[in-house]
């Protein structure tokens, strides 16, 4: 039997808007950011895992890096595919589940931002097994001393967020910090939806998970999109931000 994936419906559906978002638009200093924090010469080859509509990696292409960006949605990769043709830039495109996706070509670096596929769950997903097996992968298909920047929902903020109310109706799990909610979209049709679950993170659990997956944490930053930098956590922002290394 098929596996059922919600987040895949969503994310065929949102793609054709996701580049309104207005977390979207700080993409340049986002890449900017990332440029600093991998301190990679140009012509590097750079995993964009989750890479949705390619806003990143065409970027990253653009500055001179060689980029390939694999998501699991073909609607997000159809307007990656555009945008970056009349961004006149070559990436290569990898149509993939992150669970399952490994290359035999090893990158000097890693990116996987804003929920591209991590910590996003079906129904059917065991959270710890669905987000590790992600970052094994990851790691695998790095060279040594390749270096990682990974952007999670923020385990705080989930918590803050729900009331005892949110935990006897099963919107919120505190013993996984999964988030059961309504995703929504636009079509010419009238709005659609689906039901989608979604873990946090807090800092100690997304490191051991790291660690564990054989990277070395260096950092651990707030992560929310348009305010990346090395700065404190916000305990209610979206999300927070790990930077680590493949161990040798």
């Amino acid at each position: 039997m098929k596996k059922s994936n919600e987040w895949l419906e969503f994310f065929d559906g949102h793609a054709p808007v996701y580049m309104s978002n207005p977390f979207t638009r700080n993409t340049v200093k986002e890449v900017d950011f990332l440029i600093e924090e991998l301190n990679l010469p140009p012509k590097s080859r750079i995993l964009d895992i989750g890479c949705g509509t390619g806003r990143h990696s065409i970027k990253l292409a653009k500055r001179g890096y060689q980029v390939t960006g694999v998501d699991v949605s073909s609607g997000m990769l159809t307007e990656a595919k555009k945008r970056a043709e009349e961004a006149d830039v070559l990436v290569e495109w990898v149509h993939a589940d992150a669970t399952k996706f490994r290359s035999k070509r090893l990158f000097d670096a890693a990116i996987s931002l804003c929920e591209g596929a991590f910590a996003l769950l079906t129904v059917e997903d065991n959270p710890v097994v669905h987000d590790l097996a992600i970052l094994r992968n990851i790691n695998a298909s790095l060279k040594r001393g390749g270096r990682f920047v990974l952007t999670a929902l923020n385990g705080f903020a989930k918590i803050r967020k729900h009331s005892q109310k949110d935990v006897e109706n099963g919107t919120f799990d505190p013993l996984t910090l999964i988030e059961t909610l309504t995703a929504e979209w636009d079509t010419p049709q009238g709005k659609r939806s689906v039901l989608v679950r979604e873990r946090g993170d807090l800092p100690q659990e997304l490191a051991a998970m790291l660690s564990q997956t054989g990277f070395r944490v260096d950092n651990i930053w707030g992560g929310t999109a348009g305010n990346w930098a090395r700065r404190k956590i916000e305990l209610d922002e979206i999300e927070i931000m790990a930077v680590a290394t493949k161990k040798p």
